[in-house]
């Protein structure tokens, strides 16, 4: 039992990775290499421009939030006479929606606050279905990728170990040459000068042999120093892909929560399913078309109310009455609202926090190598120029 727990235990610890953390590793970048410092320099500011799209699209759906709890707050602090005023056009709705649901004797798939959170969000379910899916689908594809760049990151990572240790070794293997050499030397001179012996051929045998083995060791030395190079090369453009790969993980992990979040499943099955469902009980519904056309004279009155008290978009509190009239639905309601707009301020802060770890660390970079700083400089004004 230990060890299944210990098993599974890292399997899921493996599966919520924290992607969110970017790296900047330069120290094997060689900056007078002009296109290897342009290709490095390019992906800071590729990271700061989808950073920045990222943002303006967040912005746009936190002003829409934001407007939706504007309007419960110009609602909350009418007068009491206007609250009466709307409360009661909201009961009528609310009675005619009661008496349209007691000839609703079918049993019901969703739920009514399941419904009513259909209707409200109905213009944009079938788009939020394709988000989510091609969202799942992306992120299969993500985790894909981040797999196989780790497993590349790994085999780079042995394969330096592997070349130090050679280096190392090859070293090692040209110092017992040389220590053999000298051996050799010695002994010779020995044999020369005590023993009164011709050495020269040994004297040019040992030379031979040492220069042949030095040779050989240097140029193995040297060719291994040279795929360490690429190695660490490789290893570095390698990091740059995964600190983009990583990044769009963790956009479209925020996206996927957002959107969960927002229609409230967990799959786009799940709001396909009520999609279908929702698509069905509507079409029963409008069997009782007397009792509906009473309940949108009803929605108009309501409408035109709230124009007048400055509602911005009072189409969606028609949709609700409830809101209008329970103060616990409201709260609710406005909790959701909260934690929406939490969620998009995360992941614009989120965005915020890589565009300014990029531009600082175009900005390191140009303190780094101040002779590059007028180059650096223009790349991230053709950038700006281009791109906006």
């Amino acid at each position: 039992m230990g060890f299944l727990k210990w098993l599974f235990g890292r399997k899921k610890q493996k599966e919520e990775e924290d992607f969110s953390e970017i790296v900047y590793e330069r120290s094997n970048i060689d900056f007078s290499d002009g296109e290897e410092r342009a290709r490095y320099l390019t992906g800071c500011l590729e990271q700061i421009g989808e950073a920045q799209k990222e943002i303006q699209l967040l912005n746009g759906e936190y002003d829409m939030v934001t407007a939706y709890l504007t309007d419960m707050e110009e609602i909350e602090a009418l007068p009491p006479e206007h609250m009466m005023e709307i409360k009661g056009c909201a009961g009528k709705m609310q009675t005619l929606e009661q008496d349209r649901r007691r000839y609703l004797d079918k049993e019901r798939h969703l739920s009514e606050a399941e419904y009513r959170q259909m209707r409200s969000q109905e213009s944009e379910i079938e788009e939020g279905i394709a988000k989510l899916q091609e969202a799942e689908k992306y992120r299969k594809l993500v985790k894909q990728d981040l797999a196989r760049l780790d497993g590349e990151r790994h085999a780079y990572s042995y394969r330096k170990q592997e070349l130090k240790s050679a280096l190392v070794n090859l070293r090692g293997m040209a110092v017992i040459c040389l220590t053999a050499l000298f051996a050799c030397v010695f002994m010779l001179l020995i044999l020369q000068f005590g023993f009164h012996m011709d050495t020269a051929i040994g004297y040019f045998v040992s030379a031979a042999a040492a220069a042949i083995a030095i040779t050989v060791l240097f140029v193995k030395y040297a060719d291994t120093e040279k795929e360490l190079g690429r190695v660490e090369a490789s290893a570095n453009k390698l990091i740059q892909l995964q600190n983009k790969v990583k990044i769009r993980y963790v956009n479209n992990t925020n996206l996927l929560e957002y959107l969960c979040l927002k229609y409230g499943v967990e799959s786009a099955a799940k709001l396909k399913e009520q999609w279908d469902m929702y698509q069905e009980e509507k079409e029963e519904r409008r069997q009782y078309a007397e009792a509906e056309a009473k309940l949108e004279y009803y929605r108009k009155q309501l409408a035109r109310q709230l124009v007048q008290f400055r509602i911005k978009d009072p189409d969606r509190w028609v949709l609700q009455p409830g809101a209008i009239i329970d103060t616990r639905e409201r709260l609710e309601i406005r909790h959701d609202l909260i934690v929406r707009r939490q969620t998009l301020r995360k992941q614009i802060e989120y965005n915020q926090q890589l565009a300014e770890a990029a531009q600082k660390e175009i900005r390191d970079v140009a303190a780094e190598y101040p002779h590059y700083a007028a180059e650096i400089s223009e790349m991230v004004e053709k950038y700006e120029e281009k791109y906006g």
